[in-house]
């Protein structure tokens, strides 16, 4: 795998790492080893000096192998490596070139705090006195104050990261709804997810029935790896079983559009309840319209009860691009039990020599429609079109649909007002949808191509039809 940039190269190579270790049953004998196999020679390449690599690559094998890098464990999926968090501009607020020394000294007038002055340089900021309000920037005829916020700050929607006493990032996780912003933003790969790699290995070489389900943004993610292929790859991981996360996506989009149409006859607005982290920002963020949340469970979650309906004893293992999913699982009953990423998947896939695209044809349990759920607007999509299936679904509907987190705040900005002329609103907090995830393997545009080619190939089943054919009804949705 060619990675675009170091960050997923380095954590690429520390999955891997874990798990052949985690297959070959010698991950305790061997981790100490890890940093120095990983980051070899006496010359950096990356930091400062190879120590600090190697601290780095330390941090990342205990993320990689589910511990906890600080004290605070419970809700800690995403977190700061401390090691790694470094480069970024302690001071916000600085005086640039453009600086004319003027005499009207606006910057210095607009401090509430008096930390400006002008000398013979131009303007100079006290940072022992400055707040960082902003005002002196705005103020400045010449806009010669930068505003330099750090990249995992400007990047979070819900502002749930900060600095502490030491300026390092911290994460506020009664604010954070894990949708892995930071981890792409920061520059230095100071914010990464823990993983289950380990756990997940293990259940497979235990006498337990482990089956895995994958997301519906998987097809466009390894090449032109279409499902089939993916399906023989992934069993020779040690899987008993894979499935399509799109089956599940097909009963959601049915149950949705029947929740969806008594909330309309009711005159109530909802919500659509597949994104995890879309459904956290409503809970964390905007606890008026928790009641206005689709009931319906996610994909993931209907896909494995439907698995778990026919063996209740079998682990499901979710695999998707999501951080948040690894939230999701913790707080809803009977879901899947672990969650590996697409970055883990295609370490695990390296670690045991496979290519996808050397296996079997294609096969299908989704829809199309269900398949679409990975990209913004796919999810209101299908529930149109489960309502367009039901002859006795004469409602007509109307969807606001967001791309991207910001998008999904101002819809519900304007729903808490009471001014949603919309009677849905399907949120995404990825831009683009699940596609391009955090743990995304390939660029979007690169992803959408290889979609293309794949989803050109799946047939034109209905979605009603498909959950008939699979026996879905007796599933519980709620």
């Amino acid at each position: 795998m060619i990675y675009d940039n170091d960050i997923k190269k380095i954590k690429f190579d520390v999955l891997k790492k874990v798990a052949q270790y985690s297959y070959s049953g010698t991950l305790e004998k061997n981790i100490d080893k890890i940093p120095y196999e990983i980051i070899q020679g006496k010359k950096p390449k990356y930091r400062c000096c190879i120590y600090k690599e190697r601290e780095i690559i330390r941090e990342r094998t205990l993320l990689a192998i589910g511990k906890s890098l600080h004290t605070n464990t419970e809700n800690e999926i995403i977190t700061v490596i401390p090691s790694a968090c470094e480069g970024c501009p302690i001071n916000r607020y600085t005086v640039t070139t453009n600086c004319q020394r003027c005499l009207a000294k606006k910057c210095v007038n607009a401090c509430p705090f008096g930390a400006i002055s002008v000398n013979a340089s131009g303007a100079y900021i006290d940072q022992d006195k400055c707040r960082e309000c902003g005002k002196c920037a705005a103020a400045c005829p010449y806009n010669a104050i930068a505003d330099t916020l750090r990249p995992c700050i400007r990047a979070c929607p819900v502002n749930a990261i900060s600095m502490d006493s030491d300026k390092q990032a911290t994460i506020k996780y009664d604010s954070c709804i894990n949708c892995g912003a930071c981890t792409v933003s920061c520059p230095f790969g100071a914010i990464s997810d823990s993983s289950s790699i380990v756990e997940v290995i293990n259940m497979i070489k235990s006498n337990k029935r482990v089956v895995a389900i994958f997301a519906p943004s998987i097809e466009g993610q390894f090449g032109k790896a279409s499902i089939g292929m993916l399906k023989a790859a992934i069993k020779k991981l040690g899987f008993d079983d894979v499935f399509e996360v799109a089956l599940g996506a097909d009963a959601v989009a049915k149950n949705e559009a029947y929740e969806l149409m008594e909330n309309i006859k009711n005159n109530k607005k909802m919500t659509t309840s597949c994104c995890p982290a879309f459904v956290s920002m409503i809970k964390k963020h905007f606890k008026e319209l928790q009641g206005n949340i689709s009931h319906t469970i996610s994909p993931m979650a209907a896909t494995a009860r439907y698995i778990k309906d026919k063996d209740p004893n079998c682990i499901v293992v979710f695999i998707g691009p999501c951080i948040a999913k690894k939230h999701e699982i913790k707080v809803t009953n009977n879901s899947a039990d672990f969650i590996l990423t697409f970055d883990e998947l295609e370490a695990m896939f390296d670690a045991r020599d496979i290519n996808p695209n050397d296996e079997a044809p294609n096969s299908q349990d989704g829809s199309i429609y269900g398949k679409n759920f990975a990209i913004s607007g796919g999810v209101s999509n299908a529930v149109l079109e489960a309502l367009s299936e039901d002859p006795s679904c004469d409602v007509d509907v109307q969807c606001k649909k967001c791309n991207g987190a910001d998008e999904c705040k101002k819809a519900l900005m304007i729903m808490k007002a009471g001014r949603l002329t919309e009677d849905i609103i399907e949120g995404m907090a990825c831009k683009n949808g699940c596609v391009s995830g955090p743990c995304s393997i390939l660029p979007y545009n690169e992803v959408i191509k290889n979609r293309k080619e794949t989803l050109d190939k799946a047939d034109n089943r209905k979605i009603s039809e498909n959950l008939s054919d699979h026996k879905f009804n007796s599933i519980e949705m709620q």
